[in-house]
């Protein structure tokens, strides 16, 4: 899947420079420039596309969440930091779950809503 945006630079920034995720790939053609972030060698990326005739990103709902699972808390409130010293602020989720299990939420520039985990959660069976 490639989430279209127009603030492709404000993007990046994001999930690269404040989440910590490496590019890993950037291509132009067409009147596209594509990004792909995520971390070597793993399955999943986030690819990012922006179109010069524009390209809107908002989301669709506020219930629309990328969520994040970390190894450790401190892993989790490195991240936390870095967002919080760009001026991210935390946003509070409709289902009290995440907030119950320690998730700290923030919302990227197109205001798609990342869930910070602390700790993997045991999957249900």
């Amino acid at each position: 899947m490639t989430r279209p945006t127009d603030k492709l630079d404000a993007v990046l920034e994001f999930y690269c420079g404040q989440l910590g995720m490496p590019e890993l790939y950037r291509t132009n053609g067409h009147g596209y420039e594509v990004a792909m972030v995520g971390l070597p060698g793993d399955k999943y990326h986030l690819e990012f596309s922006s179109h010069v005739d524009g390209s809107p990103g908002q989301a669709p709902s506020l219930e629309n969440l990328l969520v994040f699972y970390f190894a450790t808390e401190e892993q989790m409130f490195d991240v936390v930091r870095r967002l919080g010293a760009a001026g991210h602020e935390v946003v509070e989720l409709a289902n009290p779950w995440w907030r119950e299990n320690g998730a700290l939420t923030f919302e990227d520039p197109d205001g798609w809503r990342i869930v910070l985990m602390p700790k993997p959660v045991p999957l249900m069976a």
